[in-house]
């Protein structure tokens, strides 16, 4: 038996995965080697499979869920309802090159406008090997580099600008590739808002600006989970029809109704990734459904911004059986 010391581990065979509660170290066994790590992460090259990409849609789970409980604080909801597709846009989709850079070229870049959804994020770029999947701990304590909103001053690799305010990612995501056309640089950028964030006035602004300037190389998602803080979107400010507005302003939409369905997103988006450089800029809309994964944060907007307690972390936990070893 070969033991190897890997940050990444391999998937070339059929994986077991346990913990060892002595040293809390995540083995991987495969035909003939076992690879130690103190978590495990995806490098910017693999493209794992469909079960591959679910085993680590249920780790980043976990993860959300005992980030949000160990500080009592956080946004859950919005979390795991974007978990399968940010898991599937890093590990799929994005063409990302090793290591960090702010400046971005020669690779697509991703913008997460509602930030609050930070711990979905920090865990996918964690578990993407942006940094240690053991930092995760340090979620909204104090000198952190994972504060509850992404900053850049403290240079956390992976975070491109800080997403305290609603509102404004999608413009700093035009201006990013309106950056890569000035760079004759040819990858696209991608920007998640969520539903309630577009009653914020800056982005129809953006969306006017994108389809007058033929920003032809973005795809902007918006999360359509129907709910934020105060309750359903529709109660709160009514914008009828999303699609037809986003039309009105000359972009190329495209819906994914099953937007917590792995393989319905990974087609949808590739539909997407095939309609850039046509002169219209891309707009995807994705179902999905707040706190998905864990029943009863399901189908209300309770969850938003609510941490579970003791109980309700080992209940939702259940639900989400450890795969790729707790941080």
């Amino acid at each position: 038996m070969i033991i190897h010391k890997k940050k990444f581990f391999l998937w070339d065979f059929f994986c077991f995965i346990y913990k060892n509660k002595q040293n809390h170290k995540s083995f991987v066994l495969t035909q003939n080697k076992i690879y130690i790590c103190s978590s495990l992460t995806f490098t910017h090259t693999m493209k794992p499979n469909t079960q591959q990409l679910s085993d680590l849609t249920i780790q980043v789970r976990r993860d959300i869920l005992r980030m949000v409980h160990a500080v009592n604080s956080g946004h859950p909801g919005g979390s795991l309802g974007c978990t399968e597709f940010l898991v599937v846009l890093y590990q799929n989709l994005m063409e990302r090159k090793e290591g960090f850079d702010m400046d971005g070229i020669g690779e697509d870049l991703f913008f997460l406008s509602n930030g609050h959804i930070s711990p979905v994020f920090y865990s996918v770029l964690a578990r993407s090997g942006y940094f240690p999947v053991s930092e995760l701990a340090t979620f909204r304590l104090i000198n952190s580099r994972l504060q509850g909103h992404p900053t850049t001053h403290d240079h956390l690799p992976g975070i491109r600008m800080a997403a305290g305010s609603l509102g404004q990612g999608l413009s700093v995501a035009i201006g990013a590739a309106q950056a890569k056309k000035l760079n004759n640089d040819n990858h696209i950028v991608y920007a998640l808002t969520g539903d309630g964030e577009l009653q914020e006035g800056q982005n129809w602004e953006a969306i006017m600006y994108a389809s007058a300037k033929k920003v032809d190389n973005l795809i902007a998602t918006v999360d359509l989970n129907g709910k934020q803080i105060d309750g359903a979107t529709d109660d709160v400010l009514a914008m009828g029809s999303i699609r037809a507005k986003f039309e009105a302003f000359d972009w190329d939409v495209l819906e994914i109704k099953e937007g917590n369905n792995i393989e319905a997103i990974i087609a949808g988006m590739n539909e997407a990734k095939s309609r850039t450089g046509k002169g219209k800029p891309v707009c995807v809309l994705l179902y999905t459904e707040m706190g998905n994964g864990v029943d009863y944060m399901m189908y209300s907007h309770a969850w938003h911004g609510k941490a579970p307690n003791d109980a309700q972390l080992e209940n939702a936990l259940a639900q989400n059986p450890e795969t790729l070893g707790d941080y």
